[in-house]
């Protein structure tokens, strides 16, 4: 017994180790959100250090995009279910600009019966730079697909709702992820909404504000 309980210290050792190492931005929470444990990496994004953030609270240091999305979350592990929760974030950079990007929560636990923690991890998809209040101006046709995909249409759908066709939707996607260099949809949507172009805080997505059709090529 002896023998099994210094193993797991040693491999507990290897394991913090491992943890402060990484470069990703990365948390243990409990299940309500409160941070018990951060890597240097996950302080440097608050600008803090891993100690002074233990017991804050995960959603207060990375504000959601979308509060539906945290409802949703805690409702699936009140019900103990162990998927996988990615949630749209936003949070004051230490430079002073805000960044966004998305939050990733495992529930892990030694058994099913356990109350989970959450191990949380941080992607980074991009910043936008102090004093750059004004909303993002698109075409209100962008504004509205993007709105759709961030209600979780599919193209094709989205096609439906705007009364292009599919090939259209596609092509006003790929002039946005151009102009934002947006690897795919969801840094799209992140960053539609870091941008204004979207309504933080608001279900059904909305549109932040009508926009004028002749500045869609503008930034």
């Amino acid at each position: 017994m002896d023998l099994r309980h210094a193993e797991g210290v040693v491999w507990r050792n290897r394991a913090l180790l491992l943890f402060d190492r990484v470069s990703v931005p990365v948390a243990v929470c409990d299940v309500y959100g409160s941070v018990l444990l951060a890597n240097p990496a996950m302080a440097t994004e608050c600008g803090t250090t891993p100690g002074r953030l233990r017991g804050r609270d995960v959603l207060e240091l990375f504000r959601p995009q979308e509060a539906t999305q945290v409802e949703r979350i805690a409702e699936a592990l009140r019900l103990r279910h162990r998927s996988r929760y990615q949630v749209s974030v936003r949070w004051q950079a230490p430079g002073g600009g805000e960044r966004y990007g998305e939050l990733t929560a495992d529930p892990v636990s030694d058994t099913v019966e356990d109350t989970p923690a959450l191990l949380v991890m941080l992607s980074v998809l991009g910043e936008r730079e102090a004093g750059s209040d004004t909303p993002v101006r698109v075409a209100p046709i962008e504004a509205r697909i993007l709105a759709l995909l961030a209600a979780g249409a599919t193209t094709a759908h989205a096609a439906r709702e705007t009364g292009l066709t599919v090939d259209g939707v596609n092509y006003h996607l790929r002039r946005l992820s151009a102009r934002w260099h947006a690897a795919n949809r969801t840094e799209l949507v992140a960053r539609a909404y870091a941008l204004g172009v979207l309504t933080p805080g608001v279900w059904p997505p909305t549109p932040a504000a009508p926009a004028d059709p002749g500045s869609a090529a503008s930034e």
